[in-house]
C-alpha cells in the first residue's frame, strides 16, 4: 500500500474515533438529564463556604431520646442510600441529617481538599454548625466509615459516637479497580466519564447492585429508591473516582491515629463481604479505637445498613447510652439472614 493510502487510513479510523467519542459524549450528556430529571434533589443545599452541600435535615423531635445523628453514604452512593432504611426506622427519636458527600448525588464538590475523607469530613462539620447541630452520632457505611473516623480525630468535641457499617478504613493489599484509576487521570479520565462510563455503568446498575449486597438479596425497589445512577454523571464519576483512587494512600497515613478516638464505637461486619476486607477495616478499627464493639455476622455482604437496619438501630442507640444487649441484637439479625444465597451476576 502506498504511504499516503496509509496516511488515509490512519485519518479515517481517528475521524471515526473521535465521531464516535462526540456522539457518546452528546448521548451521556442527554442521559444523564434525564437522570437528573428523574431524581431531583430530596432536600436543601447548605452554603458551606465557597460551595454548596445537599442534605435533608429532620430537625429535634420532642420526644428525641438520642443526641442528633449525621448519616455518611460510601462511594458511588448518596444519601438516599442512607435515608431509605434509616429515616423511617428512627423518625420521631432524633435529629438527623443526611448529607450528600461533596461531589456526590446533589452536592457540590468544592476545592482540591475534598478529593479525601478529612476535608470532606470538615465539609460536614460546617453543614452541622449551620444546621446547628453541636454534637453528633455519626455513622459512616463503607467509605463513609474513613470519613467518620477523620471526623472522630478532627472534631472530637462533635462526635457523640461512632457507629461503622461495613467500613473501609485501613490500607489493604492490592489497588482499586482499574476504571477507577483510569476515571481519575487528569484528561483521559474526563474524557472516559463523559463518553463510556454511563452507558457502560447503565448495562451494570442491576447486576453491580446484586454484587455488593450478595450473599443478601438486594431490595426490589433498590436501584427507584436510592438512586445509584446518579454516580454515572460525568463529574460525579469522577468525583467518586478520585475519592476511591486517593483512600488507599490516605488511610495508610491516618490510621496510626485511631487510637486518638475516645468515643463509643460500635462496628457491624459481615463474613462475606466481597467489597471490603472485614478482616483487615472492621477488625482494625476493633484493635484501634478502645472498648470498640465488633459484630461479625454470618452470611452478610456489604450492606447492613439495608439488610441488618434493626440491628444498626441497636448499635447507634448502645452508642447513645441506651440499655441494649447488642450480642442478643446480633444473633437475631444473623438468624434472619441466614437462608440468604443471593448470587453476584
Amino acid at each position: 500500500m502506498p504511504p499516503f493510502s496509509i496516511r488515509v487510513v490512519v485519518l479515517i479510523a481517528f475521524a471515526l474515533i473521535v465521531f464516535l467519542l462526540i456522539g457518546l459524549a452528546l448521548w451521556t450528556y442527554v442521559k444523564a438529564a434525564e437522570i437528573e430529571k428523574r431524581f431531583p434533589p430530596a432536600g436543601e443545599m447548605i452554603d458551606v463556604g465557597g460551595y454548596a452541600l445537599h442534605a435533608v435535615h429532620v430537625p429535634r423531635p420532642a420526644g428525641a431520646d438520642m443526641p442528633a445523628l449525621v448519616f455518611i453514604h460510601g462511594a458511588s452512593g448518596n444519601l438516599l442510600d442512607q435515608m431509605k432504611p434509616f429515616r423511617p426506622a428512627l423518625e420521631g427519636r432524633a435529629e438527623m441529617l443526611f448529607i450528600d458527600r461533596p461531589g456526590h448525588g446533589w452536592s457540590q464538590r468544592g476545592g482540591a481538599a475534598n478529593a479525601t475523607p478529612d476535608g470532606q469530613a470538615a465539609a460536614i462539620a460546617r453543614a452541622m454548625e449551620i444546621k446547628g447541630i453541636s454534637q453528633a452520632i455519626v455513622i459512616g457505611h463503607s467509605f463513609g466509615g474513613a470519613i467518620a473516623a477523620s471526623f472522630a480525630l478532627e472534631y472530637p468535641q462533635m462526635t457523640a459516637g461512632l457507629v461503622f457499617l461495613a467500613p473501609a478504613t485501613h490500607p489493604w493489599p492490592g489497588g482499586v479497580s482499574w476504571y477507577y484509576d483510569l476515571a481519575a487521570m487528569p484528561v483521559i479520565g474526563s474524557v472516559f466519564a463523559h463518553t463510556l462510563a454511563l452507558p457502560a455503568g447503565m448495562t451494570r446498575l442491576e447486576s453491580g447492585s446484586a454484587c455488593v449486597f450478595a450473599p443478601n438479596p438486594n431490595p426490589d425497589d433498590y436501584i427507584t429508591a436510592t438512586a445509584p445512577a446518579l454516580v454515572l454523571r460525568p463529574a460525579a464519576f469522577r468525583n467518586n473516582a478520585i475519592d476511591v483512587a486517593n483512600l488507599k494512600p490516605y488511610v495508610t497515613t491516618v490510621s496510626s491515629r485511631y487510637s486518638e478516638i475516645k468515643v463509643p464505637t460500635v462496628i457491624i461486619t459481615g463474613d462475606s463481604d466481597s467489597v471490603v476486607l472485614a478482616h483487615i477495616h472492621s477488625e482494625g478499627l476493633a484493635r484501634d479505637i478502645e472498648d470498640a464493639k465488633l459484630l461479625w455476622l454470618k452470611n452478610l455482604g456489604h450492606k447492613p445498613d439495608h439488610v441488618t437496619t434493626e440491628l444498626a438501630v441497636r448499635a447507634i442507640e448502645r452508642v447513645a447510652g441506651l440499655d441494649v444487649d447488642l450480642d442478643a441484637a446480633a444473633r437475631k439479625a444473623e438468624a434472619a439472614i441466614a437462608d440468604d444465597h443471593a448470587t453476584c451476576p
